[in-house]
């Protein structure tokens, strides 16, 4: 805001001295401010975020070192499957522990979600499933969903 507001009274102040540089003034004004507000357009951080969570606990007598889950969005009055998002955790997790798994995303979940109706029952005809798809374990070995 300053950077601008310099740049305009320099125009204005060359247009009261009939000054020969006001247009190339005008233009490196338009232009500065420009780039200042690509650069503050790309520095800022996404407003809202969706997050994602799966409590997992190792039942198995291996340490769990990856995850390959899935989150499902689906249609609570007729079970169809609206949306899935997919997620891979590189978590170590010991024989009888339990990890939360977390992942956050600036895109909604579905189109039914929107950031403008949050905290408006967004999720009111939807249900939700997590659904592990693989597990890798210390020792190289595998469980995969058939």
């Amino acid at each position: 805001m300053q950077f601008r507001s310099r740049a305009e009274k320099r125009v204005s102040d060359a247009k009261r001295a009939n000054s020969p540089e006001q247009s190339k003034l005008e233009k490196d004004a338009k232009t500065d401010t420009a780039i200042v507000q690509a650069e503050n357009q790309e520095t800022k951080p996404a407003r809202y975020y969706f997050f994602y969570r799966a409590s997992v606990k190792n039942v198995s007598t291996k340490p769990i070192t990856e995850i390959d889950w899935d989150y499902v969005f689906l249609d609570a009055a007729t079970g169809d499957e609206l949306d899935r998002r997919q997620f891979t955790s590189v978590q170590n997790i010991g024989p009888g522990k339990q990890k939360e798994l977390v992942f956050q995303l600036q895109t909604p979940p579905t189109r039914r979600i929107s950031v403008y109706a949050l905290d408006k029952k967004e999720r009111s005809g939807l249900d939700e499933r997590v659904v592990i798809v693989r597990i890798k374990y210390a020792d190289g070995s595998e469980w995969q969903m058939q």
